[in-house]
């Protein structure tokens, strides 16, 4: 069984490919789905993770035997750039495999500038790689509410822009949306900033009824108003799309692979 797997349901929307590291998070979102997904208890998953067990030994074996052309993202279950046991050297070791064998990656976090630490091989994997942070509040105290121990708001704003200025390629996961109105402060503050590269807009779910309430139809109009005149690639999640069908959207907005980083090499792949 390959340690690479196909996410399937929501996850899909993200990603073809995925690989998770760490099994566990030390950042404490109120929000996550992970300890339900995994039937773990919140004390049972929220710690300060190891790396699963033989990870580079079962990367290896399935890189030798398996090639991708369609992006592996880092990751659904915990976050590669928490505060983990090895400070996320695996992470690294990861990072060089994935390289080593042409995998284009995506790389999911809220850890702020610790991404930052990997700078050096997320440009060596030129145009196979994209990285990007979840971003749910601008406002601090809120952040800091439901997610205790992830970088603050403008840490990972400023690493963005970081990311962006250094040729890295960036998206922006807006999923959760847990209040649409921080939502569109943060959509508008990283245009003005032009630190992303790719949005990918969801909405809240099933968490303490709080997406009940909102209106949904109106916050996807909202970020269509906003991003569609700038050119930017944007992706709505079905979730959010099938609460506003009003809502007039490209194919290219509803169609999940159309920004996904891909290999497009006649030896590799199917895209030629």
């Amino acid at each position: 069984m390959s340690i690479i797997y196909k996410p399937c349901g929501m996850a899909r929307e993200y990603s073809p490919y995925a690989l998770n590291i760490y099994i566990g998070c030390s950042h404490g979102c109120k929000y996550c789905y992970a300890p339900h997904t995994l039937q773990r208890r919140g004390e049972e998953y929220f710690i300060k993770p190891e790396p699963r067990k033989d990870i580079l030994k079962l990367l290896e074996k399935d890189l030798q035997k398996n090639v991708y052309t369609e992006q592996v993202l880092l990751s659904f279950v915990g976050d590669v750039y928490c505060d983990n046991t090895d400070g996320s050297q695996t992470t690294r070791e990861v990072l060089k495999l994935l390289n080593a064998y042409k995998v284009p990656v995506a790389v999911l976090s809220k850890g702020g500038k610790k991404m930052l630490r990997d700078l050096d091989i997320f440009k060596e994997f030129g145009d196979r790689i994209s990285v990007g942070t979840t971003l749910t509040f601008l406002d601090e105290e809120k952040s800091k509410l439901l997610e205790p121990n992830a970088a603050l708001p403008e840490e990972r704003l400023e690493t963005l822009k970081i990311l962006h200025e250094n040729g890295i390629k960036t998206f922006a996961s807006f999923e959760p949306t847990i209040e649409p109105e921080e939502s569109l402060k943060l959509i508008k503050r990283t245009l003005a900033d032009n630190s992303v590269d790719h949005y990918k807009i969801g909405k809240l779910n099933n968490f303490r009824r709080e997406d009940k309430w909102q209106d949904w139809g109106k916050y996807l109009q909202d970020c269509v108003n906003l991003l569609r005149p700038t050119g930017k690639q944007v992706y709505y999640k079905f979730c959010l799309r099938k609460l506003a069908p009003e809502v007039e959207l490209t194919d290219e907005e509803i169609n999940p692979d159309e920004y996904i980083v891909k290999i497009k090499n006649k030896q590799l792949s199917i895209y030629d």
